[in-house]
């Protein structure tokens, strides 16, 4: 595997959530307030504004897009006519809303913040949302140490969670309902925190750690297969290109909001993977 990074985009403001759609890649430039979707030519169409920070993407059965917006705590959908509520996470959500997973049925993960990151304030722990396909929204996991990227299986069986702040990986059992049970470790990571995340059919989870700047290849129980060193933050990752076997790397030489606008250096960076993608996003 050749583990050097090839530059696909630049001059992005803070790049998180990134998908792999319809033959393009999708993803939410959070500082700049915008959804983006990039073909392999890296033709940018602006997909839509969210003036309250995009953050997770994903897509019901009918091909609508659903946003998660970030500081309003709701999670969007855009129709014909433009954005609408789809659902308000406000009671439910500690603070702000972040990444999200979408399954086969529209069903909606989303996590949050649980405190203020930005202004440094003392760590707490944040819940996992389950948004039904009508908008109705219930918490179906807690006491989660800032819950971030997350992917599902692809029978759709088994939800995988970052949690940013414990430095490992979560596994759920997802019911029929789409509740949550069965939490328990599925790998443990020492020296790097799992920010974006996306699953290989191979089984095995690819997360970007802002802390170490690199992207790990991780196997059930937390033996690392690859390491990919960035020269900046790695934010996120996902597996797509036309046979789903390009690794797309988000970095960022900082997490700063301010600093963010200012420097404009979020980067998509790709490499060729192992093996190719699976399950979702």
């Amino acid at each position: 595997m050749n583990h050097a990074l090839e530059l696909f985009l630049d001059d992005l403001v803070f790049a998180e959530g990134p998908r792999w759609h319809e033959g393009r890649l999708w993803l939410s430039d959070m500082h700049d307030h915008r959804v983006i979707a990039v073909d392999m030519a890296g033709e940018v169409e602006e997909i839509v504004r969210v003036e309250q920070r995009p953050s997770g993407l994903g897509w019901l059965p009918d091909g609508r897009l659903l946003i998660v917006s970030m500081l309003d705590r709701r999670l969007l959908r855009l129709e014909a006519t433009g954005l609408a509520l789809h659902a308000n996470l406000w009671e439910l959500a500690s603070f702000h809303c972040n990444d999200m997973v979408v399954d086969a049925t529209g069903r909606a993960y989303v996590g949050s913040f649980g405190f203020d990151l930005d202004a440094h304030a003392e760590p707490r722990k944040a819940e996992l949302i389950l948004v039904h396909p009508d908008g109705r929204a219930e918490q179906v996991a807690d006491e989660l140490s800032f819950p971030n990227g997350c992917v599902i299986t692809p029978d759709g069986r088994t939800l995988i969670l970052g949690e940013s702040f414990g430095a490992c990986l979560t596994a759920f059992d997802i019911g029929e309902d789409g509740r949550l049970s069965g939490r328990r470790l599925w790998a443990k990571l020492e020296g790097a925190v799992p920010d974006g995340i996306c699953l290989d059919a191979e089984g095995a989870v690819w997360a970007a750690s802002p802390v170490s700047n690199e992207v790990l290849r991780v196997l059930e129980g937390g033996q690392v297969s690859h390491r990919v060193k960035t020269d900046r933050m790695a934010i996120a990752c996902m597996l797509g290109g036309p046979d789903r076997q390009t690794l797309f790397v988000l970095t960022s030489k900082t997490t700063d909001p301010g600093e963010a606008v200012k420097l404009r250096s979020a980067r998509v960076e790709m490499l060729r993977a192992p093996a190719p993608g699976a399950g979702l996003p």
